[in-house]
């Protein structure tokens, strides 16, 4: 997975998401065309365009594809919209209106805010499968039948899989913009999101005024390589532990306990009752290996959750799992991600690109090995065709980018949005370097944005503010991030950051 923002529901704060897909069914059905979307207060403007599944069955099945308008608070650039493009592959965009109207708030002052689920993901032709009774606590990851499984949700999907890509989607962002009569747009992708973001700029570039690419996959890269990028941001969270003060006198031999942990776990699962992270009810874990990288995986997205993994990791070490637990809870609903779609994007776009060297280092990582493992066995299922090798070529353009990496980040490093650079001649690529994954999310990027757009230029957008430190101090206990003494009270100090480690 590549994506970080959090999920919300499409709901008001009264009604279920049942109910209020039927109002909004109800609205089209009479010709209105306003919402609301959770965590979003205001009312919005809704629709979706109808397009065939297939492009090239225009007469055959036709799909929906839904989209949110976040009306401009001034609407005097109406002939321009910002399209935000969710990142997965699977997100849904109008799901995480609640992140993108936050970050984007400058850019939305004069400009509207366009989100689409891109078919396959959220109201737009949907494709995922119910996982099953079974509690993901206690579900064995290690030990799944991944081909029979993928074999059951192919068999539940009434869709043509292989027409659920990224190229596909790109037309039906097309219709959308041409439904709404937008002349020009400005594009900001996160993630896979900027896979898009590129797309659109390849195929039509005279739709585009700017874009910005946030944790950049580039064209020329397979996402599959995330393995090697997994690898780095766990190794970068220990150095940045055994380089903090208070971090390393707290946990000294925190990769030594990893390790151990994760050695213990490849022999067998740790099967024991424990509180439920959401319901707080006692149920059944089983921590698998699996269970527990993917813990401290996503753990590793975001800054503030980034900062309590030492202290899991400590935690599990010692054999009590609750605090990986709750950064499990994070990942079982696999970020809000629809796994069909994803398997369509990822089967045709990425698997073909596995070089045998790339097979070789993925077999020296557990994460690279079991995600590669998983997907080639989803993939037999799938059996999606593979995009021509012109799809794989940089992307030559001067449309004005900005390029935003995080030097933290676990899944896009910053030599993926180098690399993005290759070809284009009207960029800028700045690096922040405390940030994960989404940089205009966590640091003042977001004001970049909002002068790219209004200025239509990236000459004379400086990076400077990126530098401030932003770090979140590492927790040392369940509760602070304090030294604690042997009592349990705050050892004080005189100058806190000192004896944190980092800044606030």
């Amino acid at each position: 997975m590549l994506a970080m923002a959090s999920t919300t529901t499409w709901a008001s704060d009264v009604k279920s998401q049942q109910t209020q897909a039927a109002d909004i069914a109800r609205n089209m059905a009479n010709n209105t065309d306003t919402c609301y979307v959770e965590g979003v207060s205001d009312r919005l403007n809704c629709g979706f365009v109808t397009v065939p599944e297939n492009p090239n069955k225009p007469d055959g099945k036709q799909i929906q594809v839904h989209y949110v308008v976040l009306p401009a608070v001034k609407n005097v650039n109406h002939e321009e919209a910002l399209l935000a493009i969710a990142g997965g592959p699977g997100q849904s965009a109008i799901d995480n209106a609640t992140g993108f109207d936050a970050m984007l708030s400058k850019v939305r002052q004069q400009r509207d805010i366009l989100l689409i689920d891109q078919r396959g993901t959220g109201r737009s032709n949907l494709l995922t499968c119910d996982e099953g009774a079974q509690s993901p606590l206690s579900f064995d990851d290690d030990n799944a039948d991944t081909l029979a499984e993928t074999q059951k949700c192919l068999a539940k999907i009434d869709a043509d899989v292989t027409q659920y890509g990224s190229l596909n989607a790109i037309k039906d962002f097309e219709a959308v913009r041409q439904h709404l009569g937008y002349k020009k747009l400005h594009v900001y992708g996160i993630s896979y999101g900027t896979r898009m973001a590129q797309l659109y700029m390849r195929l039509y570039p005279a739709h585009l005024a700017t874009v910005t690419l946030d944790g950049i996959v580039p064209m020329q890269q397979s996402v599959l390589e995330i393995g090697a990028s997994i690898d780095r941001g766990f190794d970068l969270l220990f150095k940045d532990c055994q380089e903090t003060t208070a971090c390393h006198a707290q946990f000294p031999e925190l990769k030594a306990e990893f390790d151990q942990v994760a050695a213990s776990l490849a022999k067998a699962p740790v099967m024991e009752n424990v509180y439920d992270p959401v319901t707080g009810e006692k149920t059944m874990l089983t921590m698998t290996r699996g269970k527990f990288y993917g813990s401290i995986r996503m753990a590793l997205y975001q800054a503030n959750v980034r900062a309590l993994v030492p202290h899991a990791i400590h935690q599990a070490a010692k054999h009590n799992f609750q605090p990986i637990l709750g950064l499990y809870s994070l990942t079982i609903d696999n970020a809000g991600m629809a796994m069909g779609m994803h398997a369509s994007v990822v089967c045709g776009e990425d698997m073909h690109r596995i070089t045998p060297a790339m097979r070789e280092q993925a077999q020296h990582s557990f994460m690279g090995k079991t995600m590669l493992e998983g997907l080639e066995a989803t993939c037999e299922v799938w059996k999606v065709p593979a995009v021509d090798d012109s799809f794989s070529e940089p992307i030559s353009s001067d449309i004005p980018t900005l390029l935003l990496s995080g030097e933290i980040d676990p899944a896009t490093p910053p030599s993926w949005g180098e690399l993005a650079m290759e070809k284009l001649t009207n960029a800028k690529h700045f690096v922040a370097p405390y940030a994960t994954h989404g940089v205009a999310y966590q640091s003042c990027a977001n004001n970049l944005i909002a002068d790219l757009v209004r200025s239509g230029s990236v000459k004379d957008l400086d990076g400077e503010c990126l530098k401030k430190d932003v770090r979140r101090s590492f927790y040392l206990n369940a509760s602070s991030v304090e030294p604690l003494d042997a009592t349990g009270t705050k050892t004080i100090t005189t100058d806190d950051n000192a004896s944190t480690g980092a800044k606030e």
